[in-house]
């Protein structure tokens, strides 16, 4: 029993090590969870970490059970119809907690500080020690600023339960964003749809994770749909349990540590499919909206507000918006005052792309703009219910030199063109094969440029040809593959 224990301590240090960590042999507290580095501008950047008590995920094995009261019975059934209007009932597996189930790592009390230097450099910056929050889930986040731009960081996140007892240390490492008027190759991927039951990777996780980091990406933006509470998370335990789950998976702690990411959260990791503030329904158990946007701050590393805009050099400048926290009921007759985004956030987003001078101006949306969607379909800007809204936005984006969408949302990949105003929308596809599905590859509509019924993700790459501006879009594969290609010259 004792040679077993030694050989699993051994295996784990090993495997630890490949992923830049070290000093797991000390008895914690671990960081099982990995470390998140986002918001990067070209002077500042926030780095994202979660003590854990234990150095590696619960492996595979025992899931939680839900049922749901059948209102006319009041018989406990697990397949009820449609989405009921039901009180669910969660049943753990005989000798099985929240803490003991397939994917928990539980948090731990203790100390984090932040080492961190531009690659070139000899001396380290050293934060004070600072204290995980047991309110936010053992999480904390340092803000960086001053920092040079264009450059390479290299981060260590050092872990004590204090004492003077060392915990598990994390390396990685970041670029930050080149100054506004200096042009650079600048490269970003682009994510959605990534459900934990649709892993592909060999020792869990997702393909497209590895295949991403072959192209040494600027930064990554993932689109929403990170994580899915639906049919699991009905109380604030059981939803912090899906995020620690995921980014416990080998591929997704290897590439956090060493790309910059920015997210955007939808309905899946805000509360529920197509939800929207103040909906009303017994579905999700003692799990609220309210909950699920405090979830989404705790769980990423980000600043004062979901909806922001980022420039990297003279060529490009990106758009993230909030499409959950804002938005109208779906079920709202479609008009004027119904809208997704909100006021405020609508009145931002066409004041700074008018006051943005960056040569290409890409918007990355939660949902679909241009779309088309399925006719079922009620929450995004494709669809019928927000048609006024949508025009106004399409009608305005087409305006702009330019300037081109990037959504996730749907299953599927695609190039559409809105027939009316000739904006250009690219929609990334989901993480993984098994999750893509929703539409047809012989559903070819007039808008389609391209469609394919495929897993994988995005890449857009802003560069110069003979002192030339252009951009491509790239579609690939799970495995890395080109599957489309669009490069299109400034106008």
């Amino acid at each position: 029993m004792i040679l077993k224990s030694i050989m699993k301590l051994i295996f784990i240090v090993l495997i630890l090590a490949a992923y830049g960590c070290g000093d797991v042999s000390s008895g914690g507290p671990y960081q099982a969870t990995g470390i998140k580095i986002g918001e990067v501008t070209d002077k500042e950047a926030i780095v994202w970490t979660r003590l854990t008590r234990h150095p590696e995920r619960v492996g595979l094995g025992a899931m939680p059970e839900v049922l749901y009261s059948d209102s006319d019975t009041g018989e406990l059934v697990k397949k009820p119809k449609g989405r009921p209007d039901s009180t669910p009932v969660v049943k753990f597996p005989e000798n099985s907690t929240i803490q003991t189930i397939e994917g928990a790592v539980p948090g731990a009390p203790g100390k984090v500080r932040l080492l961190y230097k531009m690659e070139s450099a000899s001396n380290w910056n050293i934060t004070n020690w600072n204290n995980v929050d047991p309110k936010r889930d053992y999480t904390h986040q340092f803000k960086l600023a001053n920092l040079k731009p264009n450059a390479r960081y290299q981060v260590r996140v050092e872990a004590t339960a204090g004492g003077g007892t060392k915990g598990q240390l994390i390396n990685g490492s970041f670029k930050t964003a080149p100054r506004a008027d200096k042009s650079e190759r600048i490269v970003f991927t682009v994510s959605t749809g990534q459900a934990y039951p649709d892993q592909d990777a060999d020792g869990g996780g997702y393909k497209i994770y590895p295949a991403m980091l072959k192209l040494d990406p600027s930064f990554f933006v993932h689109t929403g749909d990170i994580v899915y509470y639906d049919k699991l998370a009905k109380t604030l335990s059981l939803a912090r349990w899906h995020w620690s789950r995921m980014y416990s998976l080998p591929t997704n702690v290897e590439f956090h540590r060493q790309v910059t990411s920015y997210f955007i959260k939808d309905d899946h990791d805000t509360w529920m499919d197509d939800c929207w503030p103040g909906k009303k329904t017994k579905f999700m158990g003692d799990l609220t909206f309210e909950q699920g946007q405090a979830i989404f701050l705790e769980q990423v590393p980000m600043g004062e507000r979901t909806y922001r805009t980022f420039r990297w050099g003279r060529d490009l400048q990106i758009w993230l918006v909030e499409g959950r926290d804002f938005r109208s009921p779906n079920t709202m007759p479609d008009g004027p005052d119904k809208t997704v985004w909100g006021k405020e956030q609508k009145e931002w987003f066409k004041r700074t792309v008018q006051e943005s001078d960056a040569t290409f101006r890409i918007l990355c949306s939660p949902t679909p703009i241009v779309g088309p969607d399925r006719t079922n379909k009620h929450d995004n800007h494709s669809n019928v219910d927000f048609t006024h809204e949508g025009d106004e936005l399409r009608e305005f984006i087409s305006k702009q030199k330019n300037m081109y969408i990037v959504c996730g949302d749907r299953h599927w990949q695609y190039v559409s063109v809105d027939a009316k105003t000739g904006v250009r929308e690219y929609s990334c596809g989901p993480a993984s094969d098994k999750h893509a599905g929703g539409w047809s590859d012989d559903m070819r509509y007039p808008e389609h440029q391209y469609l394919s019924v495929i897993g994988g993700f995005l890449e857009v790459v802003v560069d110069r040809s003979q002192g030339e501006p252009t951009v491509t879009f790239r579609h690939y594969s799970v495995d890395g593959d080109i599957l489309n290609e669009d490069r299109f010259t400034a106008q």
